[in-house]
């Protein structure tokens, strides 16, 4: 499973943000104490010191006490503070500086794996980036209605809309369920809107909650970094080349309205070059494109059409526009 160095940047992040929450409260509750009990300020002063003396023996300097004196006065200290934070009506555990997440400290890791902690924060952020790509709202596969779709043999295969929408519903229901690294890479085709761009973000949606991490672009904004990071056209060529990075990487990336896009001799070779690089490495596309295979074919080049309809299942959306269907509900 690949990890989004961005996301995972954001995830801790907010990590940090927590901690440092927490250790502003644990602050000013600890203000308020020294406030109320002055005496507590020197006790802490006492344990800090026999900690700083107990690290010292361990170190070996001669500190001129044995380590079991150290360790009593440290807890005897303790109890002193204890005591009072109790006589002046404080909770025991008013200051208690527990951590957030007890299996890693609140580090975010344990023995070098992420912590499910910071897993979820990065499952959030995944999520969140998606939803601000995609816009995601009713985008599951339970709001997916295939009532809008003809349910009479259509007249060139007498195959009705509705039973191959049916078919194609099932395919990506099971492809987000059991997505992995046997997983098919999947070509969409068909009309404008027919629900491809609703489905991958049904899959989107279901493959980031199992933490794989899943970047949907435009097929104009894919090509523009690629041209950027060529030809640096923008100040921040670097960025460009991490998007790219992202794109080759990703678990699963979402290449959305593939033939909108104008068509250069450069954009036909990243083209190939993404499609190449991510089958070789074993990741897994999803392109969606309202232009039939045929048009593909005579847009680019026979080598990409090849990898499409060889190394991709290949689903053709059937019906009629549901966008307009709807305006007229």
């Amino acid at each position: 499973m690949s990890i989004d160095g961005r996301t995972l940047a954001k995830a801790k992040a907010k990590l940090e943000e927590k901690r440092s929450l927490r250790e502003v409260v644990y602050r000013k509750r600890l203000e308020q104490a020294y406030e109320t009990v002055p005496k507590l300020r020197g006790l802490d002063v006492q344990i800090r010191q026999t900690m700083t003396d107990l690290v010292g023996l361990a170190l070996g300097v001669n500190v001129g006490q044995n380590i079991e004196e150290i360790r009593e006065l440290n807890l005897d200290l303790q109890e002193q503070r204890y005591l009072e934070l109790k006589k002046a009506g404080f909770s025991e555990d008013f200051l208690d500086e527990s951590y957030m997440c007890r299996k890693c400290n609140d580090t975010g890791y344990v023995d070098s794996k992420m912590c499910t902690c910071l897993s979820d924060l990065y499952k959030d952020e995944l999520r969140q980036s998606l939803s601000s790509l995609l816009k995601l709202g009713d985008e599951t596969f339970d709001s997916f209605d295939l009532n809008y779709y003809d349910a009479t043999p259509s007249a060139d295969t007498g195959i009705p809309a509705r039973r191959v929408m049916e078919i194609i519903y099932e395919t990506c229901v099971e492809y987000a369920r059991k997505f992995g690294k046997s997983s098919m890479n999947l070509f969409f085709n068909g009309a404008p809107g027919l629900g491809k761009t609703f489905l991958s973000a049904c899959i989107a949606r279901v493959v980031a909650e199992k933490g794989y991490s899943v970047v949907y672009e435009m097929a104009g904004a894919l090509f523009s970094r690629f041209e950027d990071a060529k030809f640096g056209r923008t100040d921040d060529t670097d960025t460009a080349r991490q998007e790219i990075k992202r794109y080759m990487e990703c678990d699963l990336l979402i290449l959305d309205d593939l033939g909108t896009e104008m068509t250069t001799v450069f954009i036909i070779s990243a083209l190939y070059e993404l499609i190449n690089t991510r089958l070789i490495t074993g990741k897994k596309t999803i392109i969606s494109s309202n232009l039939t295979t045929d048009e593909l074919k005579r847009k680019y080049s026979e080598q990409i059409m090849s990898r499409l309809e060889g190394e991709y299942q290949v689903l053709t959306f059937r019906g009629s526009d549901i966008r307009q269907k709807k305006n007229v509900l």
